[in-house]
């Protein structure tokens, strides 16, 4: 398919993802936006009484709470504008599915949901596309027929070929995105995190060949390479992290003698899959390398969102903004809260 019918063709998928978020999940995300962060606002409004494990200490008013001789703290200021950056890793490793769509295709359609979620007055979504050594930048603006062009300009993206590009450095892209969009709001990092060594040798066979030859596969000591950017990201802004996956991923098929091949640079490798003990050790690693990536997005302050190729992802979403929403007003049960 090209030119007028590929065009078409994309035409009707934006028109089918926008009806389908649009249904299925605007009742579970929109309402008032109180803050750029979850729970209240960033900037000090008018003072109010303390209230002990609900209330942040660090907004303390001690000027109010000397005169007044009980505890008061300062009310932040609702905010109404929300900037938005997402970040697409748009590595060859993206360019891989096995059910219902590659990951780089569900990668666009998350992008598109938040982009029509948060198209409220005066919100504005700007989009990173980290492909080997380079950001592509696309502006940030509101408006549905910014956010069209700009998921066109996704889908237009040329599939990596294995050794075209150098490996896509995450950790860089995202401190690129800390430092050129200082403005506290919303960030967004969409990938399938396998970034670093560790996850390479997965993907590309070398855990399998390490299982082969007897040995079991561990995980790669220290911390991911992208864990501390991602860190510092949140320091500032909202962080949302979507992990993107694959079921053959996950677990190898018993499909007799299979080649694997890794998509940054185009090893192949050999491997019997109906050894029984060697797909229990290549589960193990990327359970383990799985359970790693968890753990740095968590401790990195980030709220984590896992989406598969074989799953409903509008229903996914659904359930996390739910449960998102949910443990903020438990948090704040003062304030009613909006998208998070």
């Amino acid at each position: 398919m090209s030119g007028p019918d590929l065009l078409a063709g994309r035409e009707r998928a934006l028109r089918a993802l926008e009806l389908t978020v649009k249904r299925k999940l605007e009742g579970f995300l929109h309402g008032e936006i109180i803050g750029l962060r979850s729970g209240p606002g960033s900037e000090p409004n008018e003072a109010r009484p303390y209230q002990a494990g609900q209330d942040d200490v660090r907004r303390m008013d001690w000027n109010v709470t000397a005169r007044s001789l009980d505890p008061h703290v300062r009310a932040p200021l609702s905010e109404r504008e929300l900037e938005t950056w997402a970040l697409l890793d748009a590595s060859a490793s993206m360019d891989f599915g096995t059910a219902l769509s590659e990951k780089r295709d569900l990668a666009i359609a998350i992008i598109g949901a938040l982009g029509l979620l948060a198209s409220g007055p005066g919100n504005r979504l700007g989009i990173r596309v980290a492909i080997g050594d380079e950001v592509r930048r696309l502006p940030a603006a509101g408006g549905g027929v910014q956010l069209r062009r700009s998921l066109r300009t996704l889908l237009s993206l040329p599939r990596a070929t294995p050794g075209e590009y150098p490996q896509t450095d995450l950790a860089r892209a995202i401190a690129r995105m800390n430092r050129e969009h200082p403005r506290p709001g919303l960030r967004v990092v969409v990938s399938d995190f396998h970034d670093d060594p560790f996850a390479a040798q997965i993907v590309a066979g070398g855990s399998i060949g390490r299982a082969a030859a007897g040995r079991h596969a561990v995980p790669g000591e220290g911390a991911l390479g992208w864990a501390d950017a991602l860190r510092r990201l949140s320091a500032r802004h909202e962080v949302l992290a979507i992990e993107v996956l694959d079921p053959r991923e996950l677990e190898l098929p018993e499909v007799g003698l299979l080649t694997l091949v890794d998509p940054e640079t185009g090893r192949r490798r050999e491997v019997q899959t109906s050894n029984k003990k060697l797909r229990r050790r290549y589960a193990e690693a990327m359970a383990a390398h799985r359970e790693r990536t968890t753990s740095a997005i968590r401790g990195a302050g980030a709220a984590h969102l896992v989406l598969r190729t074989d799953n409903d992802w509008v229903r996914d979403v659904a359930a996390f903004a739910t449960a998102r929403r949910r443990a903020s007003v438990r948090r704040h049960p003062t304030s009613r809260t909006g998208i998070r």
